[in-house]
């Protein structure tokens, strides 16, 4: 069996290849020793009767054009997961439903939900909220997407602008969560994983088999969910991460085998914009993708133009970065020749004179 199967068959032996030896993966040893399960199938399966509820699939598709920009004339064949097609026009929204609904299974007397977002999780949580009768409350940092907060606005959100950036706003949550006796709820958590892992769960089941799949990392519940469904299914398709260059958290704490904070720097992926990771998301990272890119926002900005060219679809700056990455690794030829890929376009929740700008940018045109 080659490196990849090594890898394939033993994660934890692949942590602590991304690590080293020594400190650092001593201590990935211990996270994922501590860590918090993934999600099963039955787990899986169960969240998606919840979220289809709610809204139908999304779809899946191959773009003859995109497989085509990205070197599809050597026989390469690129699905792209539309997770722009949901209700609230990202990924989050399972994540949403599942958690509030497992949340008034157990706590049915909770008065309302205080948590901290740049955007789609809020939006989640109100779309969710909404449809049980329970008050939202969501803290934004300053600046934040004026589209976005008019969005969650729409769905009945309570909205506090406070502090410099999504960590800030981490805090300030907590703070409100305490005063008012709400229940906070996290942006990683094991039923927002099994919420979000069911798009995972269609595209795996609902494309031919997939060799990769580039997967945005933000705070990790996308990620971790696609590595929960493909572990689950028993899929060999490897799972590459990308971050933001400008928000390189996660790769540096799996370099360094433990959590470290990085500044963000990011102009146009506010939703890989992560301070500081969530150990157990971590943890599941190393143990379960080949390797995590980080791309620059010039990159990202390609991409979202490249999908509108080639798929009329509209991708923020977080839904481009997975075909980002791969274009990346087309150009260095990192990219396995004749393979099957999958993008997960996580969102298309951009600020409309932001993406104006970026499709006056450059041109996107077919190669």
């Amino acid at each position: 069996m080659g490196t990849r199967g090594a890898f394939l068959v033993d994660h934890c032996g692949a942590a602590r290849a991304l690590c080293g030896a020594g400190p650092a993966s001593t201590l990935i040893d211990t996270m994922l020793a501590t860590e918090t399960t993934l999600p099963t199938l039955p787990d899986l399966e169960r969240a998606a009767s919840v979220v289809y509820a709610a809204m139908p699939p999304t779809p899946q598709y191959a773009w003859p054009l995109l497989s085509r920009r990205c070197g599809g004339g050597g026989g390469r064949e690129v699905w792209v997961k539309h997770e722009n097609h949901t209700p609230i026009g990202a990924f989050k929204v399972r994540g949403g439903l599942v958690y509030l609904d497992r949340l008034l299974r157990t706590e049915p007397d909770v008065e309302g939900i205080v948590s901290a977002t740049r955007g789609n999780h809020g939006q989640s949580l109100g779309f969710a909220a909404a449809r049980h009768g329970v008050r939202a409350l969501v803290v934004v940092p300053r600046g934040n997407s004026a589209e976005k907060n008019a969005a969650m606005r729409a769905l009945g959100v309570e909205l506090v602008e406070e502090g410099e950036d999504f960590q800030d706003a981490v805090d300030a949550a907590d703070r409100v969560a305490a005063a008012r006796g709400w229940h906070r709820t996290p942006s990683f958590h094991p039923w927002l994983v099994a919420g979000v892992g069911t798009y995972a769960l269609e595209l795996f089941r609902g494309a031919p088999p997939l060799d990769t799949v580039y997967v945005p990392i933000g705070l990790g519940s996308g990620v971790c969910g696609t590595i929960a469904a493909r572990d689950a299914l028993g899929l060999p398709t490897r799972v590459v991460g990308v971050v933001s260059a400008g928000a390189p958290a996660y790769l540096d704490s799996l370099a360094a085998g433990r959590v470290v904070s990085r500044p963000v720097s990011t102009r146009i992926a506010d939703g890989l914009a992560c301070r500081t990771p969530v150990a157990e998301a971590l943890a599941h990272v190393a143990r379960g993708v080949e390797r995590v890119v980080a791309v620059s926002d010039d990159e990202v900005e390609d991409a979202m133009r490249a999908l509108f060219s080639d798929t009329h679809n509209a991708a923020e700056g977080a839904g481009a970065a997975a075909l980002a990455a791969l274009l990346r690794d087309v150009r260095d030829g990192t990219a396995h020749p004749g393979a099957r890929v999958g993008v997960v376009l996580t969102g298309g929740n951009v600020d409309r004179d932001a993406f104006a700008r970026v499709l006056a940018g450059g041109g996107a045109s077919s190669s």
